[in-house]
């Protein structure tokens, strides 16, 4: 509080007057050396303020937790890292607000029921879109996700949201991953995904449409929480009211399939890379 008061132009001696404390007392304080604990703890912010810089600004307390415990073999609890982060003012982005699904829209029926865990790539795809505001105007981002390993498989970006954006993604997953009939493409029920052309694309590559139940977040969880991280991700410029898009129709993908596909780990990977597992 001291310094406080004297880094606000008060002086030394008055701070110490009006807080009841000698001044004596005061600078053995300030010359007083650190503790073992206060040094391990100014080690771990810089350890937290590296892997924060090097995920751009996107990991929250959790994810650095990981890194530190798994990546670098830090021994430290994920409420310490908690802790340290809001002493040292460093937050993770949040995920992008949910918009409501429209109701009354007669769909395929839901093959899936909450089970998204699967022994095996190409058995589970899940597919959502995000929305990230920029100076230029709203860009949309639609990912396909494997659910066996919550890889990207296919996306596609444009300033559109239309039965295209969803195609164009469905379409790069099939001619990334060749899938044999009979696998599952599991959407919410958004105008995009029950539209004709998507629908026809599904069943065109042999695949197989589910829909979960209209306004029940939890029938299509793995996609809102996979949406969630990944929004944060493909943001290229700093955060702020006003973020630039340099060049949107490229770096933008590039960035989100470098950092979400190759580098993101996971708690349902054991936090190990999707890329690894594949």
């Amino acid at each position: 509080m001291i310094d406080r008061l004297s880094d606000a132009g008060m002086p030394v001696d008055v701070a110490c007057r009006v807080l009841g404390i000698s001044r004596q007392g005061y600078y053995r304080y300030k010359r007083r050396p650190l503790s073992a604990t206060q040094l391990r703890r100014q080690w771990l912010t810089g350890l937290i303020r590296e892997v924060h810089v090097a995920s751009r600004g996107t990991y929250g307390y959790r994810r650095i937790h990981a890194e530190l415990t798994m990546a670098m073999d830090v021994q430290v609890s994920s409420r310490l890292v908690s802790v340290l982060m809001t002493q040292a003012g460093i937050y993770g982005l949040p995920g992008p607000a949910r918009v409501k699904r429209l109701k009354g829209v007669a769909t395929a029926e839901d093959l899936v029921n909450r089970k998204f865990h699967r022994l095996r790539p190409n058995e589970l795809w899940v597919t959502d879109i995000t929305e990230h505001p920029t100076r230029e105007g709203k860009v949309y981002c639609a990912a396909v996700l494997d659910a066996y390993s919550r890889r990207i498989v296919g996306w596609s970006i444009d300033s559109r949201q239309d039965p295209a954006l969803v195609v164009n993604a469905l379409d790069m997953a099939i001619r990334n991953r060749q899938p044999e009939p009979g696998g599952v493409v599991h959407a919410d029920h958004g105008v995009q995904f029950t539209s004709w052309a998507f629908g026809n694309q599904v069943r065109t590559a042999g695949l197989l449409p589910s829909f979960g139940t209209v306004g029940d977040g939890l029938d299509n969880a793995m996609t809102e929480g996979a949406m969630n991280r990944i929004g944060p991700g493909v943001r290229l410029q700093p955060r702020g009211k006003h973020c630039g898009r340099p060049s949107t129709s490229r770096l933008l993908p590039v960035e989100q399939a470098a950092r979400v596909d190759g580098q993101r780990t996971g708690r349902h990977l054991a936090h190990c890379q999707p890329a690894v597992v594949r």
